[in-house]
């Protein structure tokens, strides 16, 4: 039931939002169109919500058959629809426009790591991980066990930067074991010393459901990695932290 409603709400505030734009010709109102608090609320509220929606995969809804609904229910007009059927409605709707996303998104990095791997300098693993050598270093490889000092750089295939060690002026240090499996298995081949760019598939990255605001799903990752040291584990002092927030 809490499902049903947080749905129906958003679909309510996204049919506001577009009611307060377009006039009954189609047209798009000036901004200076919304000349109350009361509009400016409603605007926002909405394309927040559409934003929302559109994230889901949701490509278009018919505005002027959301915009009888509305007003049936704010005018206390029996629904059309009833709850249970408008309920199921939207998650069918909801559901097939998630799987359409997630199999262009899917196709898109598939693409992605295709054409990277003929690329020169590229190499690739049996897990699907592919790396380059930018700088070879001399020192030793890190276990999986070990704790790494590191700087790094972490970018989209569209080239937006989402993390960098190098943007906050110190490099970062933590257990091997505790970040993601391209991660484990990239900085495992490389001697300390090495700089490396590694290229991994979101299997080994954040997955299907990718990470916070700047991941998306079914993203694959870039790193520039510079390993600056090793630690063995037998060798980590007692007490210190090494987990990476």
């Amino acid at each position: 039931m809490k499902e049903c409603i947080v749905l129906a709400v958003a679909l309510t505030a996204v049919m506001l939002a577009g009611s307060a734009r377009e006039s009954r010709s189609g047209a798009f109102m000036p901004v200076d169109s919304l000349k109350t608090p009361a509009d400016s609320v409603a605007y926002a509220f909405g394309a927040s919500i559409a934003r929302d929606l559109k994230r889901t995969g949701l490509e278009s809804l018919n505005s002027e058959v959301l915009a009888r609904a509305i007003s049936d229910i704010f005018a206390g007009r029996e629904s059309v629809i009833g709850e249970a059927e408008a309920h199921e409605l939207i998650m069918r709707t909801l559901s097939a426009a998630r799987e359409k996303m997630d199999a262009r998104l899917k196709e898109a990095a598939s693409s992605f790591m295709e054409a990277n791997k003929t690329r020169p300098g590229i190499q690739e693993t049996t897990s699907g991980l592919q790396y380059e050598v930018l700088r070879e270093g001399t020192g030793p490889k890190p276990a999986l066990s070990d704790t790494v000092t590191v700087h790094y750089k972490g970018q989209l295939p569209d080239g937006t930067v989402f993390d960098s060690s190098y943007e906050r002026g110190e490099p970062v240090t933590f257990p091997l074991n505790r970040v993601i499996e391209g991660w484990q298995e990239g900085v495992q081949l490389m001697p300390a010393g090495s700089h490396y760019r590694l290229y991994i598939p979101y299997e080994l990255g954040y997955g299907e459901r990718g990470a916070g605001q700047n991941i998306p799903p079914y993203s694959p990752l870039i790193f520039e990695v510079e390993l600056l040291s090793v630690q063995p584990a037998a060798e980590t002092t007692e007490g210190e932290t090494t987990t990476l927030r």
